[in-house]
């Protein structure tokens, strides 16, 4: 239907997918508002964040046709893939409902719409495990039951539309009264919010009948002024999600879905349909949360934020930089919430199964997996759009970004970050730099640790971007391992070498060259012989050079890292700037007993 003409009377599917996309770029424009606003359920600031990535979601489907169906059921596909956050999760459970109650129709009328709409509330309800009143599912109700009175006395979608908008804004406004939370900080709910920006959207897209700039808005981050609200205290601390395929040989319902983990958080939302669902829990432990979820299917989508970083970052960050690295750094969870890092996890893969390193897979649990695992695990780098949200999120809050990745040769971790960087700095006018570090592990860690030191003390952007690469220069990593059969699992030696290693029971050490390459630094036949070689590199290097600091990471090998440090505080009279269990991505390549020393020289 040509929405130019005065009036539409008919909502065919390439009319609903244009609103869908003006409501979408509502949504992108006032991102870093809703983000100011969220203190419900938890204060953690990036409703504007999930909402904005749901509708990315949504944007960069090839989604457009004449049959609402067939539209509508794409969309609605597009946003439980998306969708982040209770908002989102439950704006596409809702949109869900919608797609899944019309009947085969190219087009509606108004009074059909009403019905179909009124019934998709019931499914964004039934997703909820206890819907609270006052928030986006009030407004989607209430949005939706004037839809309903009005289908009687308007047959035109161009006036029903803008009249049940003015319905939503108050429905909006009445939020604030119905919460304590939001009326002790004077805001609307945030979720409730984005649903309504969203609607004004589609409101003005139907009364202008033109696309205008909506494609352009595919990636748009507009940051704007907001005073910060005030945030209560956040009961469990992790938010986390995931998307099911279930399995089809059980009979499986929401509702088994939710009483499998309810009693691991709070803020439970579980959308979608018999074959796919969308899970979302508040939660102390989030591997027990994948753990529960995997009896009933495959996980081919995981995320985990720190809500507690988050609220702190959004009402009292330490730094105007943001400084962003990813979890094969190995710093310990003290330090990271000592300098609010950003750690951005990579995934450890076992077969179909899939974890987020350090979240819902820990090393100790990793190193228990490998030597039963019936396929030899890999791991791979996040993804850009993991990459694009933290940014996203980031850039309403400071300043500017510092990131620091594990070495680019190794994997394409700062490939995606540098491109999910260029893509938000170009639309925020934020300045983020995307270093690659040449290391990995612990030396990683130092370097990482080292910008966090600087940036306490007061260095700019440009003087820590332009210390990365020396840092970096001056860091030496050697790592030892108990045997080689884990390199050539893992494919990093060739199985020929591998079996005369192993004929000859080599415990190989290897070091990190200046362009961020392994190499071998010798071929010891005893782990003790190992430990010597590097004590008496080290200590060779120690006396023609002043140390900054030292780190060591290890994969159940706890009695060698004590062994390393003693040595070290003997060698530097320093403490070690951390110990820590080693990343999978290590214990992958290097297998359980490796243990990496690495030390940062001053210049």
């Amino acid at each position: 239907m040509n929405t130019t003409s005065k009036s539409l009377t008919e909502l065919d599917g390439k009319t609903l997918y244009y609103s869908f996309l003006a409501g979408a770029q509502k949504i992108f424009e006032n991102q870093v508002l809703i983000n100011k606003i969220n203190v419900f359920p938890v204060a953690d600031a990036d409703t504007g964040t999930n909402l904005a990535s749901t509708m990315r979601s949504i944007v960069e489907s090839p989604i457009p046709t004449s049959d609402l169906k067939l539209t509508a059921a794409a969309l609605a596909d597009a946003a439980l893939t998306g969708a982040r956050g209770n908002s989102g999760i439950i704006f596409a459970q809702f949109i869900y409902g919608f797609s899944n109650e019309i009947q085969k129709h190219e087009t509606v009328s108004v009074e059909t719409f009403a019905e179909i709409i009124k019934k998709a509330v019931t499914y964004a309800y039934e997703a909820i495990a206890n819907p609270i009143e006052g928030t986006m599912i009030t407004v989607i109700r209430e949005w939706a039951e004037f839809i309903y009175i009005l289908k009687d006395t308007i047959s035109d979608f161009i006036e029903l539309l803008a009249k049940a908008y003015v319905k939503a804004l108050e429905s909006l406004q009445g939020t604030t009264g119905k919460l304590a939370v939001l009326a002790k900080s004077n805001v609307v709910d945030a979720g409730a919010k984005g649903f309504v920006v969203f609607l004004q959207g589609m409101v003005e897209y139907v009364k202008a009948g033109e696309l205008r700039k909506l494609l352009s808005g595919r990636e748009t981050v507009v940051i704007s002024d907001s005073e910060v609200v005030s945030h209560e205290e956040i009961n469990f601390r992790y938010c986390t999600e995931a998307m099911l395929v279930l399995n089809e040989k059980r009979d499986i319902d929401l509702a088994h879905v939710r009483k499998g983990i309810a009693h691991l958080g709070d803020s439970m939302v579980v959308a979608g349909s018999a074959k796919k669902m969308r899970v979302h829990i508040h939660s102390d432990h989030p591997a027990k949360v994948m753990k529960v979820l995997n009896r009933f299917g495959d996980i081919t989508f995981q995320k985990v934020d720190d809500m507690v970083m988050q609220n702190e970052i959004s009402s009292d960050a330490k730094f105007p930089i943001a400084l962003v690295t990813d979890s094969t750094c190995d710093i310990p969870q003290e330090l990271i919430e000592k300098y609010q890092l950003q750690v951005v996890p990579l995934s450890v893969h076992f077969g179909n199964s899939y974890f987020l390193d350090r979240l819902t897979i820990m090393p100790s649990q990793f190193y228990a997996m490998i030597d039963n695992a019936v396929n030899y695990p890999s791991t791979a780098q996040p993804a850009y759009k993991d990459f694009f949200n933290r940014y996203s999120y980031l850039s309403s809050h400071y300043d500017s970004i510092i990131g620091i990745h594990i070495s680019a040769t190794m994997s394409g971790t700062w490939s995606n970050s540098s491109r999910a960087a260029h893509a938000v700095s170009e639309h925020s006018g934020k300045n983020i730099s995307v270093m690659n570090s040449k290391r990995l592990s612990s030396g990683l860690g130092l370097v990482v640790l080292r910008a966090a030191k600087a940036l306490e003390n007061g260095a700019s952007h440009d003087e820590i971007v332009n210390k990365i690469d020396s840092w970096s220069k001056n860091t030496k990593m050697f790592v030892s391992s108990r045997t080689i059969k884990y390199m050539v699992k893992s494919g990093r030696v060739s199985y020929t070498k591998g079996m005369i290693g192993s004929l000859l029971n080599l415990k190989p050490i290897v070091t990190v060259n200046d362009e961020g390459r392994t190499e071998t630094f010798g071929k010891p036949f005893t782990e003790k012989a190992s430990m010597q070689l590097i004590y008496s590199k080290i200590s060779s290097m120690i006396a023609e050079r002043k140390v900054w600091g030292y780190s060591v990471s290890h994969a159940r090998n706890l009695s060698t890292a004590k062994w390393f440090i003693e040595r070290m505080k003997e060698l530097t009279g320093l403490e070690p700037e951390f110990i820590n269990d080693a990343s999978p991505v290590l214990g992958v390549n290097a297998g359980p007993g490796v243990v990496a020393l690495s030390v940062m020289f001053e210049d």
